[in-house]
């Protein structure tokens, strides 16, 4: 019996943490979190200011890649319909600032309207499985932007909206209080999402995700645990949107069209399904792969390569993590570590 419970415990298991070297204890979360702020805030007084956008950018992005792959990558549902859930964040957001200009009250509301939204689309995907959900979710990233675009009077159709700020507090400049607020953001998001999934909640997303008969046989609800990660996951989702539309001031239909869901899950896949790291690799390349496709766009003279280069790009580098490094960027980190 000794035996058998040390090799149990010296198993790597998937998680949100790479698991620690062995006689290592692992770094506490809060100080992971502390340690990125300061990275981050050093990094938005030495960027000029385009850079401090892209950063800002990532920012915003992480949000969403983190809760994407605890839904894809601790619980094994596929949504292909983020995409459509950040664009609910983000017209909810416009809509709030354009009435009240409370930007911490239009955050919220963004997030609790896209939970709900969240909720019912996770009622109807914990009865399905496979390419039924995913399905189900690429309904919802088309069905989203085409009602924004058909409602004039709410969402101004495909014009869009545009998003009512107040200046940064003092001299601050515009781009370094985005990537501020766009961190603080992110760096929450991740911390809450840390503490979730290192308690029991984690655990049931894992036997749900690694046998659902053997799920129900322990006593976890199967159904309830899919909702509560689809929640979860549509929370950051929103909130990830409502920056998106404080970064560009303005929202439209085609901020968030059907390749952005894709994107997402690509990043996650191409940066390490169930890691953190992994999760803030893919909103890196979400980032970077864009800007790289359109300035090989401008070189080679086609403006018809603007709109489906990237995708491209995204395609062959996920085939080459994948030939390279199956379990993602990050994985080659963690086998680093356990080589040393």
């Amino acid at each position: 019996m000794t035996d058998i419970k040390a090799k149990s415990s010296a198993a790597p298991v998937p998680d949100l943490v790479a698991p620690a070297p062995a006689r290592r204890r692992p770094i506490p979360a809060i100080l992971v979190i502390v340690a990125g702020a300061a990275i981050v805030l050093a990094l938005t007084y030495t960027l000029p200011p385009f850079r401090n956008y892209q950063l800002a950018t990532v920012g915003a992005y992480f949000c969403v890649t983190a809760g994407l792959t605890v839904l894809t990558g601790l619980n094994g549902q596929l949504s292909l319909g983020h995409g459509a859930l950040m664009a609910t964040g983000a017209y909810t957001l416009a809509l709030a600032q354009n009435k009240w200009i409370n930007l911490p009250l239009s955050f919220l509301l963004a997030i609790l309207v896209t939970t709900a939204v969240g909720a019912v689309i996770g009622l109807a995907a914990a009865r399905l499985r496979g390419p039924y959900l995913a399905g189900l979710t690429l309904a919802v990233a088309i069905v989203v932007p085409s009602v924004t675009s058909t409602f004039d009077e709410t969402f101004n159709s495909d014009q869009g909206l545009s998003v009512v700020l107040n200046p940064p507090p003092g001299t601050i400049p515009m781009e370094r209080w985005q990537a501020w607020l766009c961190w603080a953001g992110a760096l929450v998001t991740v911390l809450l999402l840390v503490l979730l999934v290192r308690g029991r909640f984690g655990r049931d997303l894992r036997a749900v995700r690694d046998d659902e008969t053997a799920a129900k046989l322990a006593g976890i609800n199967v159904a309830r645990t899919q909702v509560l990660a689809f929640v979860v996951s549509a929370a950051c989702a929103g909130l990830a949107g409502a920056l998106f539309a404080f970064l560009a001031q303005s929202v439209s239909p085609g901020a968030f069209p059907l390749t952005l869901s894709l994107f997402l899950v690509m990043a996650i896949v191409i940066g390490g399904l169930g890691s953190l790291i992994g999760s803030l690799l893919g909103a890196v390349l979400l980032v970077l792969l864009p800007t790289l496709s359109q300035s090989i766009a401008e070189q080679t003279g086609s403006h018809r390569l603007e709109g489906n280069l990237a995708l491209v790009v995204f395609g062959v580098v996920l085939v080459v993590v994948m030939l390279a490094a199956p379990g993602g960027l990050a994985s080659i980190r963690i086998k680093f570590r356990r080589n040393r």
